[in-house]
């Protein structure tokens, strides 16, 4: 587990924004470790090398779903210092990013674990989020890239905060798919779904999980990890559930949720303004946090975004003009969003369409 929790921090700390998306769901997948850093102290395969080899295992099968693009941190045993990995990250605008690691104890504890990330610090967590920090000092100048950022700091671990809640809950549904699948299919136990506060995070587009697959310590389990079966049988059900929920939260501009409403398009004989009401055209809904750019929207301008319950709504155009609004929603639809409608408001209230007609016009 060790130098990726503080990966995920720095990887999501570069993100600005979104990227323009292509269609696939995209994963980035990231093997703990590397090189000159070998992760966990074991007498049987390597921390890095188990880690690795799972991931592989789990790109192949979400590679043969052509509708998944498999982004890899590392597919050989290379050691990345933290800033390379976000970067390849920052390119990816992945809609998930899974790492896996194996964990180690001076005793024979056993059982698999994930976590999520988390504004709560309790003083396990503190202990945890310092000693898996401290892989920055494999880097030869992380002085430079880590601002003077010190693991062994109580102070630099207090600071830490965490500005991801608006993916906290996918990312603790599928932590928890994980080790349902892990305890109820493999019938390993499972350690629970954990949250844990580390280095700052802010600007973050992507739900993030990290997967302890089992003690590399312990006897039994260190031994079922190393082999070819266990490895198979952890990335099968990490799949499962990476496919799971894809399922459930699936969210980019292309698969939109599609409108419900009703659709009241009246036809006007010439333009009319209506000073009370606000048009609008409703292009997307989304559980996806994006910027409202008009890069993530097709080259779409005047994007405006509003959060309604689990959902982002996404719109094109802002006028009191109901030709305008048509003229706006035909463009939407030239780009792709062939389910769009117009809405309406008045004094801040969603009304219909031909309530809003009804109200006096210029």
């Amino acid at each position: 587990m060790k130098y990726l929790l503080l990966s995920f921090i720095f990887l999501l700390t570069c993100f600005s924004y979104a990227q323009p998306k292509n269609n696939k769901f995209v994963v980035v997948l990231d093997a703990g470790h590397g090189g000159k850093d070998p992760g966990r102290p074991t007498s049987f395969d390597k921390e890095k090398n188990v880690a690795l080899k799972i991931v592989l295992k789990v790109g192949k099968e979400l590679e043969k779903h052509k509708d998944i693009k498999v982004i890899y941190t590392r597919k050989t045993d290379v050691f990345l210092e933290l800033h390379e990995r976000a970067a390849i990250a920052n390119k990816a605008d992945a809609d998930l990013f899974v790492s896996v690691h194996c964990n180690a104890h001076d005793s024979q504890a056993y059982g698999t674990e994930t976590y999520v990330l988390s504004v709560g610090n309790t003083d396990r967590n503190m202990a945890v989020a310092k000693a898996e920090n401290e892989v920055i000092f494999y880097e030869d100048d992380y002085e430079t890239h880590y601002e003077g950022f010190d693991p062994n700091s109580p102070e630099s671990l207090i600071g830490l905060t965490l500005m991801q809640e608006d993916y906290v809950e996918q990312s603790i549904w599928l932590a928890r798919q994980v080790e349902n699948n892990f305890s109820q299919n493999l019938k390993r136990k499972s350690r629970g779904v954990k949250q844990i506060s580390l280095w700052v995070m802010h600007n973050t587009y992507m739900p993030s999980v990290l997967i302890e697959a089992g003690f590399l310590t312990n006897r039994t389990e260190g031994k079922y990890l190393s082999s070819n079966k266990g490895q198979q049988q952890i990335s099968g059900e990490i799949v499962k559930a990476l496919l799971d929920y894809k399922e459930k939260w699936l969210s980019s501009t292309e698969e939109i949720v599609k409108g419900i409403e009703e659709n009241e398009e009246v036809e006007t004989s010439h333009e009319e303004i209506y000073p009370e009401i606000t048009f609008k055209v409703q292009i997307a809904a989304s559980s996806r946090k994006l910027a409202p750019k008009s890069y993530n929207f097709s080259g779409l301008t005047q994007i405006s975004r509003v959060k309604v319950g689990d959902l982002y709504k996404y719109f094109h155009g802002e006028t009191s003009s109901y030709t305008e609004i048509k003229s706006l929603k035909s463009e939407a639809v030239s780009k792709g969003y062939t389910s769009c409608f117009i809405v309406a408001y008045k004094n801040g209230e969603k009304i219909s369409v031909t309530e809003a007609l009804k109200t006096p016009s210029n």
